[in-house]
């Protein structure tokens, strides 16, 4: 049965911040799934750091694997799973790169040590050593000793905009819930799922 239903958005905030409340560690940690456009997948984690009606966003080096692939098959699947509370979310949909401003806003809350990391790193990049890695994060930190570390162009946030939402709770004899909301124009349409 297909039903119209509450906004699939408030639930998952729900979830989240009893996830947080829990003192469950990482529970911002998500998979993101993104595909090249010949086809060839790819799995990593990120951190969620903003939601809203408009998707779930992150931040990356647009010149990482991801990045890559998000600019050329801007599709993506996300997964969030919270152990204690027999929990995970799955979501897929369209990609678009945040705003510039919204980059710069998000890079200001960053610790002084992670922006001039990001600025020392090209993201997926070979590594011949590490310790060319920290001479390169050294010698940036010198040059901008006591000025703002700027955000580098290519650092940036990507949204991922639903049009699928899987809400999943485990349940005895594996007869696990399963509810998904489905975007429909501005509306969604829930339904159940079997396990």
């Amino acid at each position: 049965m297909v039903q119209r239903s509450h906004d699939p958005i408030a639930k998952f905030v729900r979830w989240l911040n009893q996830a947080r409340r829990l003192g469950i560690q990482n529970y911002e940690a998500m998979a993101l799934a993104t595909a090249a456009r010949g086809g060839k997948t790819a799995v990593r984690f990120v951190l969620l750091k903003t939601i809203d009606a408009r998707g779930f966003v992150f931040f990356t080096d647009a010149r990482s694997r991801k990045g890559r692939e998000l600019q050329g098959n801007p599709r993506a699947s996300l997964a969030l799973y919270w152990q204690p509370k027999g929990r995970q979310v799955r979501v897929d949909g369209r990609v678009r790169e945040v705003t510039a401003r919204e980059a710069d806003v998000y890079w200001t809350t960053r610790p002084r040590q992670s922006q001039l990391a990001a600025s020392a790193s090209c993201q997926s990049a070979r590594l011949h050593s590490r310790a060319e890695l920290l001479e390169r994060y050294a010698r940036l930190a010198g040059k901008l000793k006591g000025r703002e570390v700027p955000r580098p162009q290519w650092w940036t946030g990507f949204r991922v905009r639903p049009d699928v939402i899987e809400f999943w709770t485990h349940r005895e004899h594996r007869l696990h819930d399963r509810e998904i909301y489905l975007r429909r124009g501005r509306e969604w349409r829930r339904s159940l799922l079997q396990p």
